[in-house]
């Protein structure tokens, strides 16, 4: 078995073909225009509506298609440097938590500002 390279798009995921979603498309298409066909018709005396049958395997395919093509993007994992870095409130168990004594510490703030979601007193009035 050959060993993958470094940096190549292949590693760390499976790699998805072509081939299994189109012949997926393929055969549900197929399906569901014969039926169309076979079902539009109104019964055995009558002409086979084979248009119909045409436009719903069109249909049929194109949808599965598109389906298939973004149920394998949503597979697709986030690269690892996404994950790395402080973010914002990584922490939810101790969302405001005080600053330590090695840390440099900001300003005082004014009395007269308030906190995100909070209203000034002057606005009270």
């Amino acid at each position: 078995m050959a060993k993958r390279q470094p940096g190549k798009p292949t590693q760390g995921r499976f790699r998805h073909g072509i081939k299994a979603p189109l012949v997926f498309s393929a055969v549900l298409a197929v399906v569901a225009g014969t039926a169309t066909s076979i079902f539009a018709t109104g019964g055995g005396s009558k002409v086979l509506r084979v248009d119909l049958g045409i436009t719903a395997a069109g249909i049929a395919f194109i949808t599965s298609l598109v389906i298939c093509a973004m149920l394998m993007m949503a597979e697709t994992p986030n690269a690892g440097h996404l994950s790395e870095g402080s973010g914002i409130n990584r922490s939810s168990a101790k969302p405001d938590r005080k600053p330590d004594a090695t840390q440099p510490t900001a300003a005082p703030e004014d009395d007269d500002e308030p906190r995100y979601g909070e209203r000034l007193p002057k606005q009270d009035t």
